[in-house]
């Protein structure tokens, strides 16, 4: 079965209104050969309906970078599946920055993940292990299990919906980015592990990406390995030609 690659601009806190869609445009000036790569652009909540009406006609989708389980209620702040559903496709859930800075367990991912699936949305769930997890030879165990508890609440059918993305915290925005080599082998870990849960088909539909601190100099080099279906980009995003190189970079590779 082909897999496209799957790539994945996530802006976290930049881009105002005017600025989001002066960037689409850009990077969609430099796309036009891009047939078979899936892209996928994630800015902020305030500019997904800018964003909408800027990738219109093109091959571009947009995600959000979070969701409320909920479909309404008293939770103040928070966006629910129903305002997202026709806005995106894709919503990241349980990025390492929201479970660092604002407390998500894996418990608040799994009904995240479940809600974007049941709302035909299709959830990247990220998984990742701290710096200190990798000194301490503990990253298998913490990924694994992060995976094992953000899946919980799906059925085998529904899991072949999702993508999964690792992320290490150690290579979030420091520079320091997971050999390819390594890479691939936690991707492999992960996707065996999912076959375990749900079976080979699962297994084997189910795309799973690499982020942290990827960049156009380093992108191809995670392109040799099939296990990693595609990339979850995080500040090379936001510029428009580094975007640009990874997503060409992911073109040269599909067959």
């Amino acid at each position: 079965m082909t897999k496209h690659k799957l790539i994945v601009g996530n802006w976290k806190m930049h881009g105002i209104i005017p600025e989001a869609s002066i960037m689409i445009e850009k990077l969609k000036k430099e796309l036009g050969e891009v047939k078979k790569t899936e892209v996928v652009i994630c800015p902020p909540f305030v500019d997904l309906m800018s964003a909408d009406e800027s990738v219109k006609g093109t091959n571009l989708k947009l995600g959000a970078q979070n969701i409320f389980w909920e479909e309404e209620g008293a939770f103040t702040g928070e966006i629910s599946p129903l305002m997202l559903k026709g806005l995106c496709k894709y919503v990241i859930v349980g990025h390492s920055e929201r479970r660092i800075y604002l407390g998500e367990t894996d418990k608040m991912v799994a009904k995240k993940a479940a809600a974007c699936v049941r709302h035909e949305l299709t959830p990247i769930l990220c998984v990742g292990d701290s710096l200190q997890d990798f000194a301490e030879g503990f990253s298998k165990v913490t990924i694994l299990s992060q995976l094992q508890a953000g899946v919980n609440l799906l059925t085998s059918d529904e899991v072949k919906k999702i993508v999964i993305a690792y992320e290490p915290i150690w290579a979030i925005g420091t520079g320091k980015n997971c050999t390819p080599n390594k890479a691939a082998e936690v991707i492999k870990d992960i996707k065996h592990t999912i076959g375990e849960m749900f079976g080979k088909e699962a297994s084997d539909k189910i795309r799973v990406l690499y982020g942290g601190s990827v960049k156009a100099k380093n992108s191809n080099d995670y392109f040799e390995f099939p296990e990693v279906d595609g990339l979850l980009v995080g500040g090379a995003s936001v510029d428009h030609h580094e975007f640009s190189k990874i997503i060409m970079g992911a073109e040269k590779h599909e067959k």
